[in-house]
């Protein structure tokens, strides 16, 4: 396996290739209005812009409805407390705060301008953080060391009218304190008598405990330990820093050893291995400890549980029970407060944020949330004291109970009907959004082997050293051994964990060779052909998939679709009983998934071959774990023009629903009404599709094929494929010049396409034996 510094340096290189790839950074801005013409031209700015700008200026409250004010948030840094890069300046800090961006997007559909400030006054922050009050919507202060964060805050939220939240303070603070109020409650405790010790008084540390204090715990039960140890009245430095003044303590406890016996919790927000298993044990019964230094907490998962095996544990890690992960607060916060105009962000919102945290998770957990995390047993107790980072209902909890509580404390300048706000957050939920995740989660549990036939192209390699490093398959490589290990040197990549196949030196060549010309001996091919077919490495990967030696072929990186797709048909071969094949593309637009199919293989299907194709297409995306709504695509809506083509994707629409009655499919629809629900109830409210359609079926290739390179050059959306569906094993192509990511991310498909043609195949032996 790969060892922690070749992961470490892999993490590094696709890192700075993710960011540096097509467009540079993360984020664009793009136009939600049409800009085409010089009508459009003259609406977007002069002289049809001084319409709203005179309006505005009439009543300041309509700037809302006239710009995108209202769902915009600046993330500003000064670049002094850059994560746990330190002050690395305001430039360098950038790459962080367009991420922060990302987040914003992804998870509440907020837009953000990141604003870098080179600037080393706190006042001279605040008045500029002041002055941009008429662009945002809100504003998200992100890195700013302490204790200039604190005054810097309080400042700005004194003169703005606007909400202002240092996610760094508060966003730590709020989801450990949700972790808080349900842990101790799992271990029966009061939370009013619980002893706290803190490690770390900077802006994290100070925050958390404030926030504590606000959840119910007692300040004569708090201990602050900072880098000079415990905060003890007589240390000297008790004035230094207003911020941390009311928690230094009268007590004997001089270093953190002594402040944590008898301790109920640890909260740590520190540096790592702070906390030593001979402290942990000193705790009192079923310790609370929450080590969330990143990425490496202040005592390991494991020392701590050897330690004490009746704590409690929570780390800000992916890879243990309980991360305390700011994404669970940040967006959902601004998303409620946004929504109701909030004026702020007060203690009553960031309360409601944490207690509505903690609620959901005591609420049963959906299936897709545990496939996600790999874990069927996921549900309230020790090792889930929080949701899942992840977990799509986190904002109709967490931003409905934000938006309440600031209609309760008067800071929301636009009421909202809860009932109806929380209708409207769920139908912005896309339970889709989370397949990639789930299908790596899936391909973890079984890692297959995967042959690339490509071995020496450089991507492939690259790639190949991410599928190691994320552990979703067991790559082997056709090349020549000298080859492809001069090519990882020369990339820097590692190949431990991969294996390589010299195809003429391969052991099973000359078996190879006689199976393939048994095999295709009445399809034209003699054996000297067979020995040059072999040569080939298409064909000698697809004869390693039928042979067993390899669970899975992906492939085209550098070839034409025929090339690669030819072989796999004349080795390997539809399903038993399968009618044909077919090309399914992965499409993600706007953080929603689409299928899209045929697009790679069938030019015209007949009625029944695209009812195939829908079917075939239906059972790929419940592999995934994706629940198919199909809409069959025409140039016409259900019935409208009487043709050859329309009355075949009708008649296909009724094989269909014969096939599938437990599908939701319809058509023949045009894409424009099928994919705009609101149209669809209007003008067609006898449809089954009553929500978006996430499966299009084309009545042709020309159609599909045009339409997924027309969607990827003029839109952002991108495609993973085409998965080719039908085949009696796995072989998937992507397309020629594809990225890495979409390569590790095929891969992953076919290794879960290959898990489920091994139970496939392990129940039909079962059938067999029983009948023997």
């Amino acid at each position: 396996m790969p060892t922690k510094r070749s992961k470490k340096e892999s993490l590094r290189r696709a890192a700075l290739e993710y960011h540096s790839r097509g467009r540079k950074g993360k984020i664009e801005v793009t136009s939600t209005k049409p800009c085409v013409t010089q009508r459009d031209l003259s609406l977007a700015y002069t002289p049809g812009v001084a319409a709203p700008c005179l309006a505005i200026e009439k009543d300041p409250a309509t700037v809302r409805e006239y710009t995108a004010k209202g769902n915009l948030v600046a993330v500003v840094s000064d670049g002094t407390a850059v994560l746990g890069l330190g002050n690395i300046g305001a430039l360098a800090s950038k790459p962080v705060m367009e991420g922060k961006g990302v987040l914003f997007k992804r998870f509440a559909d907020i837009d953000v301008f990141d604003i870098e400030l080179d600037l080393n006054d706190p006042d001279e922050i605040i008045r500029t953080v002041k002055a941009m009050e008429p662009t945002f919507g809100g504003i998200n202060l992100e890195d700013i060391k302490a204790p200039q964060c604190f005054y810097i805050e309080e400042k700005l939220k004194e003169l703005m009218n606007i909400p202002v939240f240092h996610d760094d303070q508060h966003g730590t603070a709020i989801i450990s304190g949700a972790a808080l109020l349900n842990a101790v409650e799992v271990v029966g405790k009061d939370i009013a008598k619980i002893k706290v010790v803190f490690s770390g008084a900077g802006a994290a540390g100070i925050a958390c405990a404030n926030f504590y204090l606000s959840l119910g715990v007692q300040l004569e039960n708090v201990l602050m330990v900072d880098s000079k140890g415990v905060l003890w009245e007589g240390r000297g430095d008790e004035d230094k820093n207003p911020y941390k003044k009311k928690y230094f303590r009268k007590t004997e406890a001089r270093e953190l050893g002594d402040a944590m016996k008898g301790a109920d919790v640890f909260c740590g927000v520190s540096t790592k291995d702070v906390l030593k298993p001979e402290m942990v044990k000193t705790m009192a019964d079923k310790p609370l400890i929450f080590a969330m230094a990143n990425p490496d907490p202040e005592i390991t998962y494991e020392a701590a549980k050897r330690a004490r095996p009746d704590c409690i544990m929570a780390t800000g890690r992916s890879d243990y029970p309980n991360q305390v992960n700011n994404v669970l607060g940040f967006p959902f916060i601004f998303r409620g407060a946004l929504d109701v105009q909030a004026t702020a962000i007060n203690e009553e919102m960031k309360r409601a944020a944490a207690r509505a945290l903690a609620d959901l998770a005591k609420e049963e957990v959906p299936d897709s949330v545990k496939r996600a995390y790999d874990d069927a047993n996921l549900s309230f107790g020790p090792d889930y004291i929080i949701p899942k980072p992840f977990d799509p209902r986190v904002l109709t909890w967490e931003a409905v109970a934000v938006a309440k509580a600031a209609m309760d404390t008067g800071v929301a300048q636009k009421p909202v009907d809860i009932d109806e706000y929380r209708e409207q957050l769920i139908g912005k939920l896309d339970w889709s959004r989370e397949t990639m995740r789930k299908v790596f989660s899936l391909a973890q549990r079984d890692p297959k082997r995967i042959v690339f036939p490509e071995g020496t192209h450089p991507k492939i390699i690259w790639a190949a050293s991410e599928i190691v490093t994320e552990g979703i398959a067991r790559p082997i490589l056709l090349g020549r051994r000298e080859e492809i290990l001069r090519k990882f040197d020369e990339l820097h990549h590692d190949p431990e964990g991969i294996e390589i196949v010299e195809p003429k030196t391969w052991p099973h060549r000359e078996d190879y060779i006689r199976n393939y010309y048994k095999l295709r001996q009445r399809k034209g091919v003699t054996l000297e052909q067979a020995r040059l077919d072999m040569k080939n490495f298409n064909y000698f990967g697809a004869m390693m998939v039928m042979k067993g030696h390899a669970d899975g072929m992906v492939g085209g990186v550098g070839q034409n679709y025929p090339d690669i797709l030819r072989p796999a048909l004349q080795v390997i071969g539809p399903r038993a009983g399968g009618k044909l094949v077919a090309g399914l593309y992965i499409l993600i637009h706007q953080n929603r998934i689409y299928c899209l199919a045929d697009c790679a293989v069938n030019v015209e299907p007949t009625a029944a071959e695209l009812a195939e194709i829908a079917v075939l297409s239906a059972a790929e995306m419940e592999q995934l774990h994706l629940v198919p709504r199909i809409a069959m695509l025409s140039f016409a809506n259900f019935g409208s023009v009487r043709c050859g083509s329309t009355d075949k994707v009708a008649a296909a629409v009724e094989i269909i629903r014969k096939e599938l009655p437990h599908v939701v499919v319809d058509g023949p629809v045009q894409a424009g009404v099928a994919l705009d629900p609101e149209m669809m109830r209007e003008h067609f409210p006898f449809s089954d599709l009553k929500e978006q359609p996430n499966l299009l079926i084309f009545p042709d290739l020309d159609a599909g094929n045009i339409s997924l390179r027309l969607l990827e050059r003029f839109s952002s959306a991108h495609s993973i494929g085409p998965i080719i569906m039908g085949m009696e094993r796995p072989v998937h192509l992507v397309i020629r010049e594809a990225e890495v990511n979409a390569i590790v991310n095929l891969t992953a498909i076919a290794c879960v396409d290959a898990q489920n043609v091994a139970r496939r195949l392990a129940n039909i032996d079962s059938a067999l034996n029983y009948s023997t």
